[in-house]
């Protein structure tokens, strides 16, 4: 009930079971809008910043094999999950702020894609070219 009722007040960490998580975080996907800006991590304990803590990184809708080659996949909740890989397996906070940040900023340029409300599909280079953003911004940082 209360990632329905106060959804900010769980801080984006919800600690549950698979089975559960499942469920959750297709319901949370409704938070920003849509399943392809979603990522996720199933870790294997809890990070503390100082060592390193082994995970699994994925968006929340898998690897989404029934629209695969359309274009049409957002590519955001794999890039981000990269930024938690980097964040929370590697302790690389900076780069992972740079790929978040690298996110947004294209976002924020108005390139998106048709699940959330954007014109862009994969297979065009404003899209597709998401990916590399963020490393271009960390090697040149």
């Amino acid at each position: 009930m209360v990632m329905v009722k106060n959804p900010r007040s769980l801080n984006g960490v919800v600690v549950t079971s698979n089975l559960f998580g499942d469920i959750i975080s297709d319901e949370a996907s409704v938070i920003p809008g849509s399943l392809g800006l979603l990522p996720s991590a199933s870790l294997s304990g809890v990070p503390d910043g100082k060592g390193l803590c082994n995970g699994i990184y994925e968006p929340i809708h898998g690897s989404c094999p029934d629209i695969a080659g359309q274009g049409v996949v957002n590519p955001v909740a794999a890039i981000l999950s990269v930024a938690m890989l980097l964040l929370y397996s590697l302790n690389m906070p900076r780069e992972s702020t740079l790929v978040e940040m690298a996110v947004r900023e294209v976002i924020e340029s108005g390139v998106c894609t048709r699940d959330v409300g954007g014109t862009n599909s994969t297979v065009e280079e404003s899209m597709g070219d998401l990916g590399i953003h963020p490393m271009n911004i960390i090697t040149q940082s």
